[in-house]
């Protein structure tokens, strides 16, 4: 074998290590684009700690503003940066009560594990995308 074919080698098994590299990073950091639907309190501890932001969005399938809601919070999880999570309040109504959660939508926002911020009733994409931008 030549030299210049080890090299060719080198670089070939170099540019895939670093391939992993990088995509193993992406995966840790960065958030779903798409929402995460809360299966458990255990599962809502995790998603809340694993991401920097977290936006959970309390919600209910007969609710209509929460119907409305619906298309902004699968935007701002394609487009932000922070994890976006939903939890139904008929399925998990103890985390709703747990945070204080007396009607729906209710939006809650997570930073570093911890919460920050908590919205009422409809909210447009552009406002939820600063107070998302406000704790990243």
């Amino acid at each position: 074998m030549s030299e210049d074919e080890l090299e060719s080698i080198r670089e070939q098994k170099r540019d895939e290590l670093l391939g992993e590299d990088d995509a193993e990073s992406e995966t840790t950091e960065s958030a779903p684009n798409e929402p995460i639907h809360v299966e458990s309190v255990e599962h809502f501890s995790t998603v809340t700690t694993d991401h920097d932001v977290v936006l959970v969005d309390f919600y209910a399938d007969w609710c209509g503003p929460c119907n409305m809601l619906e298309p902004t919070v699968e935007a701002l999880a394609q487009k932000t940066d922070a994890a976006v999570a939903k939890v139904d309040i008929d399925q998990h109504q103890g985390l709703a009560t747990q945070y204080g959660v007396r009607g729906v939508p209710t939006l809650l926002l997570f930073a570093d594990g911890e919460q920050v911020e908590q919205v009422v009733g409809v909210q447009d994409e552009a406002t939820l995308t600063q107070l998302i931008e406000r704790h990243s």
